[in-house]
């Protein structure tokens, strides 16, 4: 065999059995019922796609998807930092007791040993700068494993309200290859907190998306007829809500708006103000507004296109709502306040309205603006689409943990 032709060999060879890239996803929630979940799933199978190898540790048992391996994490119990379904009833952080947050952190750390151990991963993405991080701190002392931390923001807001979690996490943050962030202000937020330019220094901001596939055609209301019926949502001006029901989402100033905004209020969702909203609704005698309770996501992105408005007026710094995202990609106009991430995804007077906090006025003022304007309701969904699909889908999103990846 000729020299050239060897080589051309050798070099064909070394791309058949090159090892594929490792990565663990250390996640401390169940993926159903939050953003966050939806981002580790669509994640790992999108960094699947590309070529790396993919498995994710957390506490759920549920399968994520048959092509991910999947470590089982077992814990003591799952806090939460705000409210979420299926985790009703759970312990904030800041209600934890020294003692259980040491053996939460121990069985974080059993667990994720035997998954290093069986997967031997090249890097592990944390979800959450939270005790996870402090685990995959361990891991790049003991095994040499590098480490990503994903800011989702909600754990930025739980350290600042207990302060018990906040040198470790800046131990963690220190040792990081990488931090990722959502948005812009969960990045001013993690700089403002730790004050630290060796940990700001690496931060990127990278935020969740969606699957465009599950958007790219446009569904009529016509061919979702007889989900429209079965659900009791009409044929036109519908104002739609989805997402948990807890005080942070600020429902009730989407309800008190109810009664003079001029169509039907869809709410789609479940959590621990259902109560209050419902004994709200009936004391205001308000007969627009139709509670479906939760809904699979399956099912729910058929209901946005079943809508002419998507409102989301969150009162506390919401990260980035993938709903608010989705209804983008579904072609709706969104009017939501200027919170958290938002304004990554939305511009005022362009895909949408900024309201102002905690004021139904505003929210019935921009409401009806849309209600009563088809042409500007389709000219804010397009251009809505337009920027979920130049910056919010997952394959540009692996793509760019890809980068990061490669760099670390």
């Amino acid at each position: 065999m000729k020299k050239s032709s060897l080589s051309t060999f050798f070099r064909k060879n070394e791309v058949v059995h090159k090892k594929k890239t490792r990565i663990l996803m250390l996640y401390d929630f169940p993926l159903k019922g939050g953003g966050s979940g939806a981002y580790v799933k669509y994640l790992s199978l999108r960094l699947q796609e590309k070529g790396y190898e993919v498995a994710i540790a957390l506490p759920d048992k549920q399968k994520v998807h048959k092509d991910i391996k999947q470590y089982y994490l077992k814990l003591p119990q799952i806090p939460v930092f705000i409210s979420r379904p299926g985790l009703e009833g759970a312990k904030k952080y800041s209600q934890l007791t020294n003692k259980e947050i040491t053996d939460l952190y121990f069985a974080l750390l059993k667990g994720t040993i035997n998954a290093v151990e069986d997967f031997k991963p090249d890097i592990i993405n944390v979800h959450h700068a939270m005790l996870n991080s402090w685990v995959a701190r361990y891991m790049r002392s003991l095994y040499n494993i590098k480490f990503v931390v994903t800011s989702h923001g909600s754990c930025l807001n739980a350290i600042a309200q207990d302060k018990r979690y906040f040198r470790l996490t800046r131990d963690a943050l220190r040792a990081a290859n990488a931090i990722t962030v959502v948005s812009g202000d969960t990045k001013a937020k993690l700089i403002h907190m730790f004050h630290s330019p060796e940990i700001s220094n690496k931060i990127r901001t990278i935020p969740g998306g969606v699957k465009w596939s599950l958007f790219s055609e446009r569904k009529t209301k016509a061919s979702l007829a007889e989900l429209a019926h079965k659900y009791h949502i009409q044929k036109d001006r519908v104002v739609l809500f989805s997402g948990r029901l807890i005080s942070e989402k600020g429902v009730e100033y989407l309800v008190k708006a109810a009664p003079k905004i001029r169509g039907q209020i869809v709410i789609a969702g479940d959590g621990p103000r259902k109560e209050n909203l419902a004994a709200l609704i009936a004391s205001k005698k308000i007969q627009n507004v139709n509670f479906l309770g939760y809904i699979d996501h399956e099912l729910l992105i058929k209901i946005y296109y079943l809508a002419d408005v998507f409102v989301s007026p969150s009162v506390w710094d919401d990260p980035m709502p993938l709903t608010i995202v989705e209804a983008m990609a579904a072609g709706l106009p969104v009017v939501v306040t200027r919170r958290g991430g938002i304004p990554l995804a939305v511009k005022d007077n362009y895909n949408g309205f900024f309201v102002k906090l905690r004021n139904p006025e505003d929210i019935v003022e921009k409401v009806n603006i849309l209600l009563d304007n088809k042409e500007l309701r389709k000219k804010m969904g397009e251009r809505g689409r337009k920027i979920v699909k130049e910056k919010f889908i997952w394959t540009k999103i692996a793509e760019r943990f890809h980068n990061l990846f490669k760099i670390i």
